[in-house]
C-alpha cells in the first residue's frame, strides 16, 4: 500500500457506533479492529471531534482485554524498540512513571537506583513535568542524573550501572501527542494505561506495571494470563503507590507475578502500617533527592517493603535473561 494511502484520513463512525453507546449499551471491539482504529488515531488520521468522541466513549465504557491488546499491538508498533546489553545478568527491567507524588515523597527513583546499583538495565519512562506533582524526572533532574535524549543515550546509561529516564516524547512520541490531551479533555485516556505496559525492547523484560482502580486489576490480570506474549517477558503487577509502580513504604501492597500465561502472588499485602520508617516530612524534589542520597550512602536503611520489591525484581529480572523469558 502508498504511504499516501496509509495517511488518508480514517472514518470513524463506525467504530463510534460500537463503542459510544454508554456503559451499558456500548460493545467492545475486537482486536483488529482496536489495532486499526488506535493505529490511526496515533497517526492523526481521525478527526478531531471524532477523537473526542473516541477518547470519552472509551473512558465511560472501559477497556477490554481485545482491545488493550489491539491499541498495544499498534503502540508498539509506533515507535523503535531498545536492545538489551549485551552480556548482562539481567533482562531489563522497564518501570513507568507517569503519575508522581502528590501527597507522599515519590520514592520510584530510589528503586531505579537501587537496581541499576545491582547490575540491572534499568528503563524509567515517563513525563518530565505534571502540574501539582513532582515526578520522577524532577527528582533525577535534582540528583544530577541527565535525562536521556534518544535511544542510543539511554542504552549507554545501562553499560554505565546507571538508570535512564527516557521521556514518553522520546521513547514514543505519538503516544506522548495522545496524553497530552488529558489537558484539553480533563480527563485520562486509553493511552494512559498503555504506557504503563509498554514493552519497549527487543528482547525479553521485566516490566513492573500499576493499576489504581480496582476493575483495571482483574481486566490486566485477564490480559496477561491469556492474550501477552510469554516470549515478550514477565510482569510485575501492583496497585500504585499515588499510581507509581513503587512499593509503599508504610504498607506495602501485594505484588502479583505474571509469567508463562501463570500468576503467582509473589508479596502479601501488608495489613499493618509501619509508623517507625523515617521518610522526608516534605515530598519536593530536592527534599526527596536529598533523603534518596542518604539512602544510597548507608546513612538511612532501605525500607523494608522497596528492599524486598529490589530483591523480587533482581530475581525474576536474572531468570528472565538466563532463560529466554521463562523464568519459571
Amino acid at each position: 500500500m502508498e504511504n499516501s494511502q496509509l495517511q488518508e484520513p480514517l472514518a470513524a463512525a463506525r467504530f463510534i457506533k460500537v463503542i459510544g453507546r454508554g456503559k451499558d449499551g456500548a460493545r467492545s471491539m475486537n482486536r483488529d479492529d482496536a489495532r486499526l482504529l488506535y493505529g490511526a488515531m496515533l497517526d492523526g488520521r481521525v478527526s478531531d471531534l471524532e477523537l473526542g468522541a473516541i477518547l470519552l466513549s472509551m473512558r465511560i465504557k472501559g477497556e477490554s482485554i481485545d482491545e488493550i491488546a489491539g491499541f498495544l499491538d499498534a503502540a508498539e508498533a509506533s515507535f523503535a524498540p531498545l536492545s538489551a546489553p549485551a552480556g548482562a545478568q539481567y533482562a531489563p527491567i522497564v518501570i513507568p512513571s507517569y503519575n508522581g507524588a502528590r501527597h507522599l515523597p515519590n520514592l520510584t527513583p530510589l528503586l531505579a537506583l537501587l537496581l541499576a546499583r545491582a547490575g540491572a538495565p534499568v528503563l524509567m519512562h515517563g513525563v518530565l513535568q505534571d502540574p501539582g506533582r513532582v515526578t520522577s524526572a524532577e527528582i533525577f533532574a535534582a540528583l544530577d542524573m541527565p535525562v536521556a535524549q534518544d535511544i542510543a543515550e539511554a542504552e549507554a546509561h545501562f553499560l554505565r550501572h546507571q538508570p535512564a529516564f527516557l521521556p514518553i516524547t522520546v521513547l514514543a512520541p505519538k503516544m506522548a501527542q495522545l496524553l497530552s490531551l488529558r489537558r484539553i479533555l480533563g480527563v485520562r485516556s486509553s493511552t494512559h494505561t498503555l504506557v504503563k505496559i509498554l514493552q519497549p525492547f527487543r528482547q525479553p523484560v521485566l516490566r513492573l506495571s500499576s493499576y489504581t482502580h480496582p476493575e483495571y486489576l482483574e481486566m490486566l490480570g485477564q490480559y496477561f494470563t491469556t492474550v501477552a506474549s510469554p516470549e515478550r517477558g514477565d510482569v510485575f503487577l501492583m496497585r500504585g503507590t499515588e499510581g507509581e509502580t513503587v512499593a509503599s513504604v508504610k504498607r506495602a501492597q501485594q505484588i502479583d507475578w505474571f509469567h508463562q500465561g501463570q500468576r503467582t502472588t509473589l508479596v502479601e499485602k501488608q495489613l499493618v502500617a509501619d509508623a517507625s520508617i523515617d521518610v522526608p516530612s516534605e515530598r519536593d524534589a530536592e527534599t526527596t533527592a536529598l533523603w534518596i542520597r542518604r539512602v544510597l550512602a548507608g546513612e538511612i536503611a532501605v525500607p523494608a517493603p522497596i528492599s524486598e520489591q529490589v530483591e523480587q525484581c533482581l530475581r525474576v529480572a536474572r531468570a528472565v535473561r538466563e532463560r529466554g523469558g521463562d523464568a519459571c
